[in-house]
């Protein structure tokens, strides 16, 4: 045992040495497969896809201004961060080699895109309560894993939350089932 102030004794740099090592191989075994350069298109197209469809749908619920922002202000501005970096990556992804083949996690993506259009597209006529309670269920419950206890939980608190920010803190007009 070392004291306060001395150097800790040189076999427990050796295990933590060796800890981060065999932490390392561990995470490179569990990575998919390295994939080459038109996975960096697919991605980047696949991206500006998603961007350019939500600043559509997001500009269908009316953008207001910065002083009355609109419900598809926000959603809009993010989209275009999408689009445009997705665009920067078409641009440049042919020279990168860090993208992943597709494997059958890749769909679990694909379902969280296709759930959150789900919910923009129910917002509208159901109120903003349900789906996103929804939407955090199917992300957390069947997405991630998680139990049911804590899935309804902090579905309902992320809801909650997303609802007096949006609502009364933002002062975004979301259409709501439920008015306090």
């Amino acid at each position: 045992m070392t004291a306060v102030g001395e150097p800790h004794a040189p076999h427990a740099h050796d295990v933590l040495a060796e800890i981060e090592a065999e932490v390392a191989h561990e995470l490179h075994e569990e990575r998919p497969p390295a994939g080459g350069p038109g996975y960096q298109i697919a991605g980047a197209l696949t991206g500006l896809v998603i961007g350019v469809a939500g600043a559509a749908l997001a500009s269908g619920y009316g953008l207001g201004s910065l002083r009355e922002p609109g419900p598809g202000l926000w959603p809009f501005v993010v989209s275009v961060l999408i689009a445009a970096l997705s665009l920067l990556l078409l641009v440049v992804g042919r020279q990168l080699d860090d993208a992943e083949k597709f494997t059958r996690s890749s769909l679990l993506v694909a379902i969280g895109a296709v759930t959150f259009a789900g919910f923009g597209l129910l917002m509208p006529l159901i109120g903003f309560e349900i789906p996103a309670v929804l939407l955090c269920v199917i992300w957390l419950r069947f997405l991630g894993g998680e139990s049911w206890r804590s899935t309804a939980v902090i579905s309902v608190a992320t809801t909650a939350v997303f609802y007096v920010l949006f609502i009364y803190g933002l002062r975004i007009p979301l259409p709501h089932l439920i008015s306090f």
